[in-house]
C-alpha cells in the first residue's frame, strides 16, 4: 500500500516531507499503487487534477516533459491555447532537460499553463496543464534545483529519462467495457467523415449497428455533459454512422486492417456466435489467424438473436454484421453443438491450437412456487418464449395462440421484451409483475416507458406465490403485495410480504423472466474445465484463461447474464490473450489495462465539476412509431436520425479527454 509523500489533487495539498507516516493519518492510501507490474514500483502519478509523489527521487521536470509531450500529440489543433501552448511548454521543458534552460523559463511555463487551463475549448486543453501548473506553484524550490542540476549534468551527457507510461482516456471511454474511443468517433462525425467514424468503432468490435441499437450505454451514464443539460447521444450517433456505412455505401466493410496471415497450424476454434464469440473471432481474424466458429443453432447471434426482438434489433442487420467473420476468411459451422456433436478434447487433439468458449446463458430460472411445471400448457420461460415466437411466427409465419391474458414475472430487459412482444402477437391484456418498486427495476427506463405507452399493465411490489392450473393448463396466478425494508450490504432495499394482501390474476399464459443460467451440457468428462460454485466457468479475470491450458472463455459463461457490450469486450480481451499465448507461450502484461485499473482508484476521490460555461442544448431524440401502430407489428420502433441532427448532436460533445502518467522504476 503506497503512502503519499507530496500531492496536489483537486486543489487539496498533502505534504508529508520530513514527517513520519504514523503522524499523518490524513494521508491517502492507494491499495493498488504499490507496483505497476510485478517488481516495478510506481514512483509517481500525474493526472487531470494534479499529481501524487510516492518517491522523493522522482525527477519532476522530466515527468512534466513526458506528460505535456503526450498532450501535444493528442491535441486536435482546433484552438490556439492547446495547440500552441502544449508545443511551447514541451519545447521549453526539453530545453531544460538538455541543460539549455534557465530558472526564468519556469515562469513562462507556468503562465502558459494557466492560459491553457482557462481558455482552451475542450477537456483535453483544460486539464492537460493542471498537474504542471500545480507542480510549479507548490514545488518551485525543488524545480529550480532540478534546473541547476540539468545545467551541471549537461556536460556529462545529461540526465537519463525516467521510465513512464502515459494513457489517454475520457470518462465515457473508461465506462465502456470495450474502451471505444468515443470522442474520436464523434469528432469524425463533426467533420463529416462518417467512414472514419465507424472505423473507430470497428477497431473494437464488429457489431457497430447492433450496439447502436441495444447497448445499455454505460458511456452516457458517465458523460460530463449531464452537468450542463443531458448526456450526449453516444448510442444514437453510433447507430447513425453504422447504418450509413452499411446501407449508403456499397463496400461498407474493409479488410485492410488484417495483419499478416498466420499459418494453418495456428488455427483457433471459437464456440458460439454470440457477442463474445463473434468478437473473439473477429479480432483473431484481424490478427491473421485462421478461425473456425461452431454454432449450435441454425442462426447466428447467440442471445442477441434469441433474446432481442425484431422491433429492437432487426435480424437481417444482425446477420449482415455476423457476415463480417466470413468476409475476413473465417468459417461458421452451424448445427454443431459442443457436448453433443463434438467435445473439447476433439478440438484440442485435432487441429486447433487454442479454443475460445463463448457460450451464453440460455437456461432460464424457474419461479420455484407451487403449481409450476415446465410441461404445462401456457407456461414458458422468458428466453424460451422469445425463441418460440421468433421461430414460429417471425421466421416461419405460422399463427401462434397465446390466449387473451398473459402475466410476465420479472423486471429486466428480457421481461420488457416479453411483454412488448406479447402485445405484438395479439395478446389483449398483458401484465408485468415485479417484486420491487419501479426505481429498482434493472430494465432500461426507455424500455419501461415504451411498454407503458404500448399498454402493458404494471404491478410493482408484487410477488407470485402460486400458479393456478386446470387439466395441466395455466388459468391464473396467485400474488401478494410486498413492501420495501431496510438496505442490505449492497445498498439495495430488501422486500417483505404484506400480510392479508393476497390477490389473483386470471391468465392464459405465465412467463417467468427472472434470469438465466449457463447449461453445462457442453462439458464432457475429461475436459478439465473447472466450474465455480455458481456454475460458471472458472477463468483468470485478466487473461480469461480457463483451468485448461490453451482454452479461454468469455461472456455469460464466466460472468452470468450480462450485457452485449461486456461480452464483446471480453471477446476482444480473449483474442489478445490467445494471440499472446500462440506467439509467446504465455499472456503478456498489458500496460493500458493496468493504467485503467489505477484510474478506477483515483476516481474514488475525484469530484466532477465544470470550469468553462457551456450553452444548454438538449439532446436529439429519435422519432418513434406511434405506440398504437407499433404494438401491432414487429417493425423497428426507432427511426434513424438525419445528417443535420447527427451534426448537431456531435457538436454537444465536450471532448473530455484526460491524460495520465505513471512514473515507474523500470
Amino acid at each position: 500500500m503506497s503512502k503519499v509523500i507530496f500531492s496536489v489533487w483537486d486543489d487539496k495539498i498533502i505534504d508529508n516531507r520530513g514527517k513520519r507516516f504514523f503522524e499523518i493519518p490524513e494521508s491517502p492510501e492507494f491499495e493498488n499503487f504499490d507496483e505497476f507490474d510485478p517488481g516495478n514500483p510506481i514512483r509517481a502519478f500525474f493526472g487531470w487534477k494534479g499529481f501524487f509523489i510516492f518517491d522523493e527521487g522522482v525527477n519532476l521536470i522530466d515527468a512534466a516533459r513526458q506528460y505535456i509531450a503526450r498532450a501535444a500529440k493528442e491535441s486536435c489543433g482546433k484552438c490556439t491555447p492547446c495547440r500552441v501552448g502544449t508545443q511551447i511548454i514541451q519545447s521549453k521543458l526539453e530545453a531544460i532537460c538538455r541543460g539549455e534552460g534557465t530558472v526564468e523559463d519556469l515562469d513562462e511555463i507556468e503562465t502558459l499553463a494557466d492560459h491553457m487551463r482557462e481558455t482552451s475549448l475542450c477537456g483535453l486543453g483544460q486539464t492537460a496543464s493542471v498537474s504542471i501548473r500545480e507542480m510549479f506553484r507548490h514545488y518551485r524550490h525543488e524545480l529550480e534545483l532540478e534546473v541547476e542540476q540539468y545545467i551541471r549534468e549537461a556536460a556529462n551527457g545529461g540526465c537519463p529519462e525516467q521510465p513512464g507510461v502515459t494513457y489517454v482516456t475520457a470518462p465515457c471511454i473508461e465506462e465502456c467495457p470495450a474502451k471505444v474511443e468515443i470522442p474520436k468517433y464523434i469528432d469524425y462525425i463533426k467533420d463529416g467523415r462518417f467512414t472514419h467514424s465507424v472505423g473507430v468503432v470497428l477497431q473494437k468490435y464488429p457489431w457497430a449497428a447492433t450496439c447502436g441499437r441495444v447497448c445499455v450505454r454505460f458511456c452516457e451514464a458517465a458523460c460530463r455533459r449531464t452537468m450542463v443539460d443531458e448526456a450526449v447521444g453516444i448510442k444514437i450517433l453510433k447507430r447513425f454512422v453504422a447504418d450509413r456505412e452499411m446501407y449508403v455505401t456499397d463496400n461498407w466493410f474493409s479488410t485492410d486492417l488484417i495483419e499478416d496471415k498466420k499459418p494453418q497450424d495456428l488455427k483457433v476454434a471459437v464456440i458460439g456466435t454470440g457477442p463474445a464469440g463473434i468478437s473473439a473471432a473477429y479480432h483473431l481474424l484481424l490478427k491473421g489467424y485462421p478461425v473456425d466458429v461452431f454454432e449450435a443453432s441454425t442462426e447466428p447471434g447467440g442471445m442477441a438473436a434469441v433474446g432481442i426482438p425484431n422491433y429492437r434489433l432487426p435480424k437481417d442487420l444482425l446477420r449482415k454484421e455476423v457476415s463480417i467473420i466470413e468476409t475476413l476468411g473465417g468459417k461458421i459451422h452451424y448445427n454443431r453443438r459442443m457436448g453433443h456433436d463434438f467435445n473439447l478434447n476433439d478440438l484440442m487433439e485435432k487441429k486447433y491450437k487454442a479454443v475460445f468458449l463463448g457460450l451464453g446463458a440460455h437456461s432460464s430460472k424457474m419461479l420455484g412456487i407451487p403449481g409450476e411445471n415446465r410441461s404445462m400448457k401456457g407456461y414458458k420461460s422468458g428466453i424460451s418464449f422469445l425463441l418460440y415466437i421468433n421461430h414460429y411466427y417471425i421466421n416461419m409465419g405460422l399463427a401462434v395462440d397465446l390466449g387473451e391474458k398473459m402475466v410476465v414475472v420479472g423486471g429486466g430487459n428480457v421481461a420488457m421484451d416479453c411483454v412488448r412482444s406479447a402485445l405484438r402477437m395479439g395478446v389483449k391484456e398483458v401484465h408485468l409483475v415485479y417484486r420491487r418498486s419501479r426505481a429498482e427495476m434493472p430494465a432500461d427506463h426507455e424500455e419501461v416507458e415504451a411498454a407503458e405507452k404500448e399498454g402493458v399493465i404494471f404491478h410493482f411490489l408484487t410477488h407470485p406465490t402460486r400458479i393456478l392450473t386446470r387439466s395441466n393448463q395455466v388459468e391464473g396466478l396467485e400474488l401478494i403485495k410486498m413492501e420495501l425494508g431496510e438496505e442490505d450490504e449492497s445498498g439495495r432495499r430488501s422486500v417483505k410480504p404484506i400480510e392479508g394482501s393476497e390477490f389473483t390474476l386470471d391468465a392464459d399464459f405465465v412467463i417467468p423472466a427472472i434470469g438465466q443460467k449457463v447449461e453445462h451440457s457442453f462439458l464432457s468428462p475429461g475436459d478439465n474445465i473447472e466450474l465455480s460454485r455458481w456454475g460458471l466457468i472458472e477463468s483468470n479475470p485478466n487473461t480469461l484463461e480457463t483451468t485448461r491450458r490453451g482454452v479461454f472463455a468469455g461472456g455469460d459463461c464466466i460472468t452470468g447474464p450480462a450485457t452485449l457490450i461486456d461480452a464483446m469486450a471480453q471477446g476482444m480481451r480473449a483474442a489478445e490473450s490467445i494471440d499472446n499465448y500462440l506467439t509467446y507461450g504465455r499472456v503478456r502484461f498489458n500496460p493500458e489495462h493496468r493504467m485503467s485499473e489505477l484510474l478506477k482508484e483515483i476516481r474514488k476521490m475525484d469530484k466532477e465539476y465544470l470550469r468553462v460555461p457551456i450553452k444548454v442544448e438538449r439532446r436529439v431524440v429519435a422519432k418513434e412509431l406511434d405506440p398504437e401502430v407499433r404494438k401491432a407489428i414487429f417493425e423497428e420502433v426507432e427511426a434513424p436520425i438525419s445528417v443535420e441532427e447527427a451534426y448537431r448532436e456531435a457538436a454537444r460533445c465536450m471532448r473530455c479527454y484526460r491524460i495520465s502518467l505513471a512514473i515507474t522504476e523500470r
